[in-house]
């Protein structure tokens, strides 16, 4: 059945048409795009479905190229403390969800942020001990590279000083008594998290079902999700997106970007990058190869501003990161790597030097702290920046104490990538920073948090409102070689499409961005969202 959405402001992205009122659709793709006129008169039968859109702006359907699905679907299982400001509000949280619980059942949360705190700094072991005495607690902070845990998950985990910690993992000692103060570093997380129990399939399935159909709330019609870590497996990740996606005919499309430590899997299953159809497929190889900002572990050349000797942490040996990428690049995968320090960067792009390219390109992911040098390597055919311009209002202005001036300057810079030629995506990184890329693009564009005043952090990277859309959705065809199908309202690609409350391209104060609602969320052609 054709249906024709008319009487929209349709901004396309697709030059030779840049802006449309009507499209047309069949078996869902765009077949022809016009004025609402022409397009009712050539195409208007009875049995066509009409829709009038009473003038709302339309752009290609929002994409995300770098999210968490399952975070988000954590979410709405375990104890959520995002955005808490205060030490003493999180303790209260945890008493009590702790009294929910029953003695030895876990605790589990996500979301913790300490430059938030009015009140001091992160609980320490002995707090969380006071706050559940009970039950084994693990709480990843927001950008989960850091967890804290309380004596009973220590204990729970056989935990003692001569325990042979994961390789880039760090389990932080009280200076003068050496014992654990309950933070954990990276990977030292996984000697707790191998003892927190399984959540049910039916669980898993829910709570996924309710992130994806968050994410296109938010007026998301497709997104790049690394989940087979927090799943467990990538058989469950690809068995539940796969019931969801294509069973249950959600909408979202989704891309799967898969953990190295899956490869071996990866490569007995026969499935490799582009498997799948235009619904869900396989992605690329993930790879952690640094920390974050917010505790220290993001590797740099040169040491952190606020804390002489200390570079950050790499996951892995260099030896150990080529042998990740050779086998990746022997079942032909391209990688998606998360590089935030220029260090981290560095190595990666030594290691790919080295190697050829595959009909993928490779992703370099979040690319914040950088150096000079390093920008000329990004502009490549076969590499894309994954970038997270939300992270610019959640990391300013502390990470400024962090790097220091000069550094500052060429970090996080986003049009400087774009203006270089380094084909450039937009993701959230969510649950890290919240999964509405609309916050996103207010970032891009002002380059400060929202209810912040001032003219932005570095003004000179700041993106026009049509910079900061494109990222997110031209540009998020790009990773999966699907620009010729889709990022663009164009005849013959998919019709994908989100619908806003206001006109973008026509606000005279970004802050309205904060505002504007989704009115639709439109994926084949079909609305899957409407507010």
């Amino acid at each position: 059945m054709k249906r024709i959405y008319t009487n929209g402001k349709f901004y396309t992205f697709d030059e030779a048409k840049p802006v449309v009122e009507a499209v047309v659709i069949e078996n869902g793709r765009f077949i022809d795009l016009g004025s609402s006129e022409d397009m009712l008169t050539q195409w208007g039968r009875a049995d066509v479905d009409i829709i009038d859109l009473e003038g709302k702006t339309v752009t290609p359907g929002l994409i995300d190229s770098h999210l968490h699905l399952s975070g988000i679907a954590g979410n709405f299982l375990d104890l959520d403390v995002t955005g808490v400001t205060s030490k003493h509000e999180m303790l209260e949280m945890i008493r009590t969800r702790a009294n929910t619980l029953n003695e030895g059942e876990w605790l589990v949360g996500r979301g913790w942020d300490e430059n938030l705190f009015t009140d001091g700094t992160i609980p320490t072991i002995q707090e969380l001990d006071h706050v559940a005495p009970h039950c084994p607690l693990f709480i990843p902070r927001i950008c989960g590279h850091a967890s804290l845990v309380n004596s009973k998950a220590l204990e729970v985990s056989n935990y003692h000083p001569n325990m042979a910690i994961p390789e880039g993992g760090t389990v932080v000692l009280d200076k003068n008594t050496k014992q654990p103060t309950g933070l954990l570093l990276e990977v030292a997380s996984r000697i707790v998290t191998k003892h927190i129990p399984e959540r049910s399939y039916e669980d898993l399935k829910k709570s996924m079902r309710q992130a994806i159909q968050f994410a296109m709330e938010k007026g998301l019609t497709g997104a790049h999700t690394n989940d087979p870590a927090m799943i467990g497996s990538l058989e469950k990740t690809y068995r539940v997106y796969d019931e969801l996606l294509i069973g249950e005919q959600l909408g979202l499309r989704c891309n799967l970007l898969i953990n190295h430590e899956f490869l071996n899997d990866l490569k007995e299953s026969g499935m490799y990058a582009g498997y799948g159809n235009k619904t869900l497929q396989i992605g690329a190889v993930k790879i952690f190869v640094d920390g974050a900002m917010g505790r220290r572990t993001a590797l740099l050349s040169e040491p952190y501003s606020d804390a002489p000797g200390v570079y950050g942490d790499a996951m892995y040996e260099l030896e150990t990161l080529h042998d990740i990428i050779r086998r990746s690049r022997d079942i032909s995968m391209p990688i998606a790597v998360h590089t935030i320090g220029d260090k981290a960067l560095e190595n990666v792009l030594d290691i790919l030097d080295q190697f050829p390219a595959v009909a993928y390109p490779d992703r370099l992911i979040h690319v914040q702290v950088m150096k000079e040098s390093l920008y000329p390597r990004l502009v490549h055919p076969n590499r894309i920046a994954d970038i997270q311009p939300r992270f610019v209002a959640g990391d300013f202005p502390w990470v400024m104490d962090r790097i220091g001036e000069e550094r500052t300057k060429i970090s996080y810079a986003w049009k400087k990538l774009i203006d270089m030629g380094v084909v450039c995506a937009g993701g959230s990184d969510a649950p890290v920073e919240p999964v509405d890329p609309l916050l996103g693009i207010h970032a891009a564009v002002t380059r400060r948090k929202p209810g912040e005043t001032h003219d932005g952090y570095n003004q000179k990277e700041k993106l026009s409102m049509h910079e900061a859309f494109k990222l997110f959705t031209k540009m998020g065809a790009y990773p999966t070689n699907e620009q010729t199908i889709k990022g663009t309202i164009t005849r013959g690609k998919l019709a994908d499409m989100t619908v806003y409350s206001a006109n973008p391209f026509e606000m005279n104060n970004p802050d309205e961005l904060l505002d504007m609602e989704i009115e639709m969320t439109i994926i084949d052609g079909n609305v899957k969202y409407r507010k």
